[in-house]
């Protein structure tokens, strides 16, 4: 499940660095849940606990970033365990460069401590006062890149993967989405030759 760790209780309590924790669904942001059956991240998921261990931020801060991700790309049935990588992924630029910790940090600072806590629409808000930001640009960009390139987002919005080393899309996958209307045959155009 890209790089999320699985975790026993023992191993949890070792720990003294930040940590963002939660338990694999789908469901209601930042909320203690266990697995439902039938979510597609419950077919990738190795477990139904997950951890990200955090090096250059607290778990607070990870919590608060976890909100920003979340409204710069909501997405209310898709699992926090997708955009714990976001954050996975920010904490591992924070830990590399001390401008990008600062400016997290610094960011944060800016939003307030209950951020996390707050009502989406406020949260909204806060963003689109500070959204011309070099910390709001930051966190945009390696949301959208991040998120959207995780098994755990593949699977819930039903992304097969790449098709080329499969063969292709045409006799693949390629009609094969159940969230669009069908066409009409008229509209469709013609058939491959095989189909």
């Amino acid at each position: 499940m890209d790089q999320l760790v699985t975790l026993n209780r023992r191993e949890l309590l070792k720990t003294t660095s930040g940590l963002l924790t939660g338990c694999v669904v789908a469901g209601s942001p930042l909320a203690l849940r266990c697995v439902v059956a039938g979510s597609p991240l419950a077919l990738i998921a190795p477990g139904r606990v997950w951890a990200v261990d955090l090096t250059a931020l607290t778990s607070s801060e990870g919590a608060a970033l976890v909100s920003m991700a979340r409204t710069i790309a909501p997405h209310d049935k898709l699992d926090d365990a997708a955009y714990a990588l976001v954050i996975q992924a920010v904490d591992g630029d924070a830990r590399k460069d001390a401008n990008t910790r600062k400016l997290v940090k610094e960011g944060l600072a800016a939003l307030g401590a209950d951020f996390a806590g707050s009502p989406e629409s406020e949260r909204v808000e806060a963003l689109k006062k500070i959204e011309s930001s070099a910390f709001f640009q930051t966190m945009r960009l390696k949301t959208l890149q991040v998120l959207y390139s995780s098994s755990i987002a593949y699977a819930y919005f039903g992304y097969e993967g790449e098709a080329f080393s499969k063969g292709g899309y045409l006799f693949r996958g390629f009609n094969d989405l159940r969230w669009l209307p069908e066409v009409p045959a008229e509209d469709s155009g013609p058939l491959p030759t095989g189909a």
